[in-house]
């Protein structure tokens, strides 16, 4: 498309020295294929070819401030003139700790990692040794970085494929998997706490940990039924079972104490990544002392060369002290409620099936008749095609989301821009009808 010619060509220039012309796989699914970006500045970006976009992808999640937010930006450049990595221990590093341990209830020690897929093996690492088991829990649909031994379940070829409730079939997500890798896991649906604790009390001697995303942000961006997070805490208290909470996406994006604070429920472990350092690569695995002293007497290994860099940490600290200081929660509920609501209404007028679903700081658009989605199987009647269809027109037209349907607020986004993102989704939606 002449729209994108710019990116086209840089597209085959880069599919010369980068493996599919991309950095992560995620990247090649773009419309109508791999971007190139220039700028980005609020909560708009800009391609390579001068189109602008009003952008609620927000990177994947991590910019809750936005693009280029100047209190980030000006913490990195003063903090990183005095120097870049010093493979030892530094001022800020320290006072980022003290701000998490503040902020977070279950934050009583912490390490800091690069990313989310590290800290998540680091959490199953502590979760082996303090239990003395091997084997884990995890839920269908749930993403827990790309690592081999999570890599299953995230795909099937249909919903019929993936059998029993009770004894789901699991299938790799990618080729080069080992294949032991799927027996670390008992895999089972989400949200159905009378099943998962069913599996516990006839194999708690087996199991170290059960892992779950608070809100199943990455297939549907579902809300836990009530009562099941504090089922899964209940389970793990009495069997000697460590509750791990993956808050990669949820952290700081919920609430300043992520969805541990939303939702009232204090893990024994939990991960925190993306939103916490506004693109920047930081994560961060923290819990009750009594796991995190493994690391404490060096029984348990966590380790790494650029862990707690300077310019990481550094915006790390300028965001949660932004996030302080501006309190935007309550507006990006709001402002997230008000673009769901406008998304149902224009589809509604427009004669679509459109489920949107979500807490409001992030959300999923959908083509369904499902009144609700509840878990990984219900996604399965989402219609794809039409999905992409949708998200291509809203990016033609200047709005940019994530290709899974999946829409972030940030703190700078305002409410015409709610406005203007529904207008132009109304034109879509009535645009795909005479397609």
């Amino acid at each position: 498309m002449n729209q994108y010619k710019k990116s086209a060509e840089l597209l085959e220039r880069a599919k010369k020295v980068l493996a599919g012309g991309v950095s992560s796989e995620f990247r090649k699914y773009s419309y109508p294929h791999a971007l190139f970006y220039t700028s980005g500045e609020g909560c708009r970006i800009y391609d390579a070819d001068g189109n602008g976009y009003l952008d609620f992808s927000l990177s994947q999640g991590p910019l809750i401030l936005g693009h280029s937010h100047p209190e980030v930006l000006e913490a990195v450049h003063t903090y990183t003139n005095k120097g870049q990595l010093f493979a030892g221990q530094h001022i800020q590093e320290l006072e980022l700790a003290e701000k998490i341990q503040q902020l977070l209830p279950g934050a009583e020690r912490m390490r800091f990692c690069l990313d989310g897929s590290a800290a998540i093996q680091t959490a199953f690492r502590l979760a082996r040794a303090k239990t003395g088991k091997q084997l884990f829990i995890r839920f269908e649909g749930h993403y827990h970085g790309w690592m081999d031994n999570v890599s299953w379940a995230l795909s099937a070829p249909g919903v019929e494929a993936l059998g029993s409730r009770l004894a789901p079939e699991v299938f790799p997500w990618s080729q080069g998997l080992p294949e032991q890798a799927r027996n670390e896991f008992i895999t089972l649906p989400w949200n159905d706490l009378e099943l998962l604790r069913k599996v516990v009390e006839e194999r708690a001697h087996e199991i170290a940990a059960v892992i779950t995303e608070p809100v199943m942000c990455n297939a549907g961006c579902i809300l836990p039924e009530k009562g099941f997070l504090e089922g899964i805490r209940e389970l793990c208290t009495m069997h000697n079972i460590t509750f791990i909470l993956d808050e990669v996406i949820t952290g700081f994006r919920l609430s300043l104490s992520g969805a541990q604070g939303y939702f009232g429920v204090v893990p024994d472990l939990a991960v925190y990544a993306k939103a916490i350092a506004s693109g920047y690569p930081l994560s961060v695995i923290c819990g009750k002392y009594g796991w995190m002293q493994l690391l404490e007497k060096g029984t348990v290994v966590q380790a790494g060369t650029m862990n707690a860099a300077n310019a990481t940490v550094a915006a790390a600290l300028a965001t949660v002290r932004t996030l302080e200081k501006l309190q935007p929660y309550k507006r990006m509920f709001d402002l997230g409620q008000q673009l769901m609501d406008g998304l149902r209404e224009a589809a509604k007028e427009t004669g679509h099936r459109l489920l949107v679903q979500g807490p409001g700081p992030m959300f999923h658009t959908g083509f369904t008749r499902l009144e609700k989605v509840r878990d990984f199987r219900d996604t399965f009647t989402f219609d794809k095609e039409k999905l992409n269809r949708f998200v291509a027109g809203l990016q033609n037209s200047g709005i940019r989301v994530i290709g899974r349907g999946l829409w972030y607020i940030s703190a700078v986004h305002t409410a015409d821009d709610i406005r203007t993102a529904i207008e132009k989704s109304r034109k879509v939606l009535d645009g795909m009808n005479r397609a």
